[in-house]
């Protein structure tokens, strides 16, 4: 099964060459990798050209660039990289050998939170933690089928098929579009959170400090559990570069 990377960016120059870099490392390497922009104006596109690696233009939003890339992927699996994400060397063989039940609709990794000088044990371990308590509480029924509730900076994959039936990331949302997709991939088979660490930025947390950061992040994922509109938990999570 061939992979296609998807990577939504807006300003993201500070670390999307770092990214690239690793992707085209990739053994095997990926089918195609594809950036995403939503109108930078920094030198993202530019860092992106440089390396050879193709370039949407499309408007902002990550749940419209995410869909536009995937309109564009010719792979058997999707999958959704964040700028300021770092993968696995064997990132491709992981997610064919995720994929080759046809009982897993899709997945993600166990993200690990890091910075310049430290790794956020405890926000990383709450994120892990919240992949399966999250929907045990808000939606049981659901989770006893296989759901697992997943965040961007997990590096979410899924079939390409099914994603094109499922609808995809919904556009209309600014914020909590993974999680929308994980209640809409759980149709089609089980969510499965492989075993391995990809590596995020901490700059939100560093930015927010440790107590507003996990506050917001505890917050936003109840109220969305509860049905609060995506609009509105927006307020609450600003972008942060």
């Amino acid at each position: 099964m061939r992979v296609s990377v998807i990577i939504p960016t807006l300003n993201e120059s500070v670390c999307l060459e770092k990214n690239l870099r690793q992707l085209k490392q990739l053994d095997p390497p990926a089918h195609e990798i594809f950036v995403v922009d939503g109108g930078s104006r920094d030198s993202t596109i530019a860092i992106a050209d440089a390396m050879n690696i193709s370039v949407i233009h499309s408007s902002a939003g990550r749940a419209i660039q995410m869909n536009r890339g995937a309109a564009a992927a010719t792979g058997d699996i999707l999958c959704f990289v964040h700028a300021d994400t770092l993968v696995p060397d064997d990132l491709v063989t992981l997610l064919q050998q995720t994929l080759a039940s046809s009982e897993i609709a899709g997945g993600g990794f166990i993200s690990l939170m890091t910075g310049k000088t430290r790794t956020r044990w405890i926000t990383s371990l709450h994120n892990y933690l919240k992949t399966y308590y999250a929907p045990l509480l808000f939606r049981p029924h659901l989770f006893l089928r296989g759901l697992r509730l997943l965040f961007g900076d997990q590096v979410m994959f899924c079939r390409r098929s099914i994603f094109a039936d499922c609808g995809g990331f919904d556009p209309a949302l600014p914020i909590m579009e993974e999680a929308d997709l994980c209640l809409k991939l759980v149709r089609y088979g089980k969510i499965r959170l492989i075993d391995r660490v990809v590596f995020s930025s901490d700059r939100r947390v560093a930015k927010w400090g440790f107590w507003k950061a996990n506050w917001i992040y505890l917050y936003v994922g109840f109220l969305w559990g509860i049905g609060v509109s995506a609009d509105y938990l927006k307020r609450f999570y600003e972008d942060v570069r």
